[in-house]
């Protein structure tokens, strides 16, 4: 396939430059062919007595200033179409209308915002999978200042409850209301930038410095917010470790970081922007023991006093959850606390004895 590609660029590489060859040649030739015109009328003007040989030096002068200057346009031509080759892909995005409504234009107030969420009888399927339904007739109420955990095995729409609450997809049917209000008519900067914080699996790091990628959660902030900020993440102390501080490049993506340093200083970067809701999507499931019990430390601390809902796949991670909500087929199968849905010894039951099944596993190999 890449020869394949390979070739087809080869082929449009000697189209292009076989049309700025012939355009180059026809151009020089006409160019010198006007010159040629003006020596030999001149010659013939001049022999007859019609101009004299000052008359035609100075057409001549004319038709060479004149050839240079259309001979850098022919110069120019594949440049030109070069850049608005290049160029059409560019504004092709930048044209592009967004498929769903960004009109909305309602905000809460930070004082009157209290991080009620309710998914009322939603249903969705992606874009490009219209015949997958991932949720059906999902019904959720987070209440303000509570932690809710979303748990299930792969596959069956946890990502997607965070996916529509941030409004990167809207739902096919039903809604998504933060504090009475459906989420399409809020505007969505301000949901996303404001209201609600974002904590991945593999967060998102910049080649700039450690206090540029925590600033970056609220642009205005002071020095002295970061470095509260860090110190609620507990990223502080490792931090002042490196040798230039938080003036530490971080790299391409946070290369030079590990993956429990790259979860706090994102950690960082959300308790900075201090949002009332907070959304862990997988937070600490590509870590190893010890940096899990280290970031879960700091998103406990970053947690109090917010809405949390936390997407997991690890049980350690949510047992302490006010409420845990099981997923199955994009549907809510069980719904409780850690003790109660131990007790009922159902899907949540079972999803307790594979893992320890295969913490056992590991052990032993």
């Amino acid at each position: 396939m890449f020869a394949e590609e390979c070739e087809t660029a080869a082929d449009l590489s000697t189209e292009l430059g076989l049309g700025v060859g012939l355009f180059q040649a026809g151009t020089n030739l006409f160019l010198n062919g006007m010159v040629l015109a003006t020596m030999f009328l001149g010659g013939h003007l001049m022999s007859t007595g019609q101009m004299s040989a000052g008359d035609v030096m100075a057409f001549l002068v004319n038709a060479q200033t004149i050839q240079r200057s259309v001979a850098q346009i022919s110069l120019l031509f594949g440049s030109v179409v070069k850049g608005v080759s290049a160029g059409g892909r560019v504004f092709e995005y930048i044209n592009k209308e967004p498929v769903m409504d960004t009109s909305g234009t309602k905000i809460v107030k930070y004082h009157e915002f209290h991080g009620d969420i309710e998914f009322k009888n939603v249903t969705f399927s992606y874009p490009s999978r219209p015949e997958a339904v991932v949720l059906k007739n999902f019904n959720l109420k987070i209440p303000a200042g509570k932690t809710v955990a979303i748990i299930g095995s792969s596959g069956n729409g946890k990502s997607t409850i965070a996916a529509l609450l941030e409004r990167f997809y809207d739902v096919n049917e039903g809604s998504v209301a933060i504090d009475g209000i459906d989420v399409r008519d809020m505007d969505g900067k301000w949901l996303r930038g404001r209201a609600l914080g974002f904590i991945s699996q593999e967060p998102v790091l910049f080649a700039t410095s450690v206090r540029e990628n925590i600033r970056y959660g609220k642009p205005d902030a002071t020095d002295e917010e970061i470095y509260e900020a860090a110190k609620t993440a507990n990223a502080d102390e490792f931090i002042r470790k490196f040798p230039a501080g938080y003036e530490t490049l971080v790299g391409e993506r946070g290369m030079s970081l590990s993956g429990g340093q790259k979860q706090r200083i994102a950690i960082a970067r959300a308790v900075l922007k201090n949002p009332p809701v907070m959304i862990l999507d997988e937070a600490t499931s590509a870590l190893d023991a010890s940096s899990e019990r280290e970031v879960q430390r700091a998103l406990e601390r970053a947690s109090k006093g917010r809405t949390v809902l936390v997407i997991a796949h690890r049980l350690s991670t949510i047992i302490n959850a006010d409420l845990i909500v099981v997923l199955h087929r994009g549907s809510i199968v069980e719904m409780g606390t850690h003790d109660q849905l131990k007790k009922q010894k159902g899907h949540y039951w079972n999803l307790i004895k594979q893992q320890d099944q295969g913490a056992d596993d590991s052990r032993s190999l």
